[in-house]
């Protein structure tokens, strides 16, 4: 898997214009490619006041024809992964054949309840065109869950791969990047079709524990029973399935797995919606739970610790390599929740090298998000504590 020629950087410092333009020469010069079919550019809030003079001079020292991107606190670039201080990373891809197609809805657009057709004619995409879409968005101006609602009936079956920006600690701002533009609400996004792939994956840091169960009685958000039984019992015996050092680990850090899919012979650790599990009432055995559940959906409880984050990164990894079989790798983006990284492995950089490892060498960009977006089954999501990949793919010629 070669990773040319695609290649991704992060710069330490802040905006010195001499010195950026000096860097994206570099960076432009080190690709072996004739021209840069897209940039990806993350920023730190430090760069919030230089954020167009930052983008143009990227864009013209770069050599970049389109530029989308995203602040944050945290940046990813390659296999390291800058949880502080980040300054700025940087990826320009070389996507021969690709069809790219950028887009900006503001909040107020999200919010009409668009129609797939409404969707269709804003965006300029039909419903088949893209394989799949990249999308940063504002946390504060966007409802995600809606958003991505609307997104599924418009455009079934394709993946789509970012997350939500994140600002300056305790301010409710950030800023999102498409070539020379700063936008401080709504969403911007990529479709990607043509002759190259944008396959989606995520890793939602848990690992299942007890048996799968039918939810047999359930109201809203509340699981009253589970295979005929008290929701709450059912969550015991799961619990002590575990030996006593994963107990400990679990206190506090129990989820639970919704299937997405319930047509699926089997059930894999990839088939279940992760959401949190809020609370839990030992006298009438009711479980309330962060999603609306129907009744006769699969349920699976889940713990997340970072051996079990370790774990299913690893098996969202050794699937994604399975989809590079007869394509070439033309580079990658990670998009990782803002409470993975040092804070939940105890050491830096642990998703982008687990990635490197197992995917790569591979030119690798990205952020630490407010909320992570991917797919589950056939349908996107917005998720917490998650791990979402995305991967530019050209199949091989013969």
């Amino acid at each position: 898997m070669n990773p040319e020629p695609s290649i991704a950087a992060h710069w330490h410092g802040g905006f010195e214009e001499a010195a950026l333009q000096a860097w994206a020469e570099e960076l432009r010069a080190k690709l072996r490619a004739p021209r840069v079919s897209l940039g990806l550019v993350f920023m730190a809030p430090r760069f919030f006041p230089h954020a167009r003079e930052t983008l143009e001079i990227l864009r013209l020292h770069a050599r970049i024809p389109l530029l989308l991107g995203c602040s944050s606190h945290g940046l990813i670039a390659n296999e390291t992964e800058v949880e502080s201080d980040a300054g700025l990373a940087l990826a320009l891809y070389h996507l021969p054949g690709a069809e790219l197609q950028p887009v900006r809805f503001a909040a107020q657009e999200i919010e009409g309840g668009g129609s797939p057709a409404g969707w269709h004619s804003l965006t300029g995409v039909a419903a088949r065109p893209a394989t799949g879409w990249l999308a940063f968005a504002d946390p504060f101006s966007v409802d995600g869950e809606s958003w991505l609602a609307q997104w599924n009936e418009a455009y079934p079956s394709q993946p789509i791969v970012g997350g939500l920006a994140s600002g300056p600690p305790g301010e409710r701002a950030t800023q999102l990047y498409l070539n020379g533009d700063v936008f401080e609400d709504g969403v911007v996004a990529l479709s990607v079709g043509g002759e190259v792939r944008l396959v989606g994956a995520i890793s939602q840091g848990c690992t299942p524990i007890g048996e799968t169960w039918t939810i047999t009685q359930a109201e809203r958000n509340i699981i009253a029973q589970i295979g005929n039984r008290p929701a709450y019992q059912r969550l015991v015996e799961a619990f002590e399935t575990l030996t006593p050092a994963q107990q400990a680990k679990a206190r506090g850090n129990l989820l639970v797995g919704l299937v997405v899919n319930e047509y699926l012979e089997d059930f894999h650790r990839g088939d279940f919606l992760i959401r949190n599990l809020l609370g839990g009432d030992p006298v009438s055995g009711a479980l309330a739970v962060g999603a609306l559940p129907r009744l006769g959906q699969t349920l699976q409880f889940q713990r997340r610790d970072a051996a079990a984050a370790t774990e299913d990164m690893a098996a969202m990894l050794a699937r994604s390599r399975l989809a590079l079989e007869n394509h070439e790798l033309l580079g990658g983006v990670l998009c990782c929740c803002n409470g993975r990284g040092r804070g939940l492995f105890g050491s830096p950089s642990h998703d982008a090298q687990m990635v490197q490892e197992r995917l790569g060498p591979v030119a690798l960009a990205g952020f630490f998000c407010n909320g992570e977006i991917g797919p589950v089954g056939q349908k996107n999501f917005l998720h917490g504590y998650t791990a979402a990949l995305g991967l530019f793919l050209r199949q091989r010629p013969g």
